[in-house]
């Protein structure tokens, strides 16, 4: 049974396939990928297909992924959740996006904060990394707020349009 969590603001909820109109409109905006380190989409069905992924990956224990959606409207406006999922080494690798029009309401850092507490309360996890881009100066500040610290720099370690990009990497451990 996929896990709903909600916030003052948010509902976290499963992806369907009929989000993929509402992924595709994140994904296929260059201000979203371009420290994603993955390409634009160019139709609807590469998102069907990225829903496809995330399920599959929570069925297989290697991830999950949540929609986040405003509680006063429908549709999703962006994604969150754990990849990288490793049950026997208690840690995962956040990662989320969320559509440009929602940038700076804090519902990035709303539900950073709920899936921070469920990967440690419920996953049972050690350890929460993170790698962004260098230059992705508002997830750099976000995850700082929410107490990661850097532990470094991967060089050359994210492609995106074919050009290699530095990222740091950061941990927020459970203690």
């Amino acid at each position: 049974m996929f896990p709903t969590l909600e916030t003052e603001r948010l509902i976290l909820r499963e992806l369907t396939d009929k989000d993929a109109e509402n992924i595709f409109a994140c994904f296929s905006n260059e201000d979203v990928t371009r420290f994603y380190g993955q390409e634009t989409l160019k139709n609807v069905e590469e998102a069907v297909k990225i829903v496809d992924i995330f399920s599959k990956n929570y069925r297989e224990q290697r991830g999950i992924r949540w929609g986040i959606e405003r509680k006063d409207t429908q549709g999703i406006i962006g994604t969150i959740g754990f990849n990288a999922w490793l049950p026997k080494h208690k840690r995962a690798e956040i990662g989320y996006e969320i559509h440009p029009q929602q940038w700076r309401k804090g519902y990035t850092s709303e539900a950073v904060s709920q899936v921070i507490s469920y990967g440690f309360d419920v996953m049972g996890l050690a350890r929460i990394g993170a790698v962004v881009f260098i230059e992705n100066e508002a997830s750099n500040k976000l995850l700082g707020k929410a107490g990661f610290q850097q532990e470094g720099v991967l060089r050359n370690y994210m492609y995106q349009g074919g050009k290699p990009y530095d990222t740091y990497v950061y941990s927020l451990l459970r203690e």
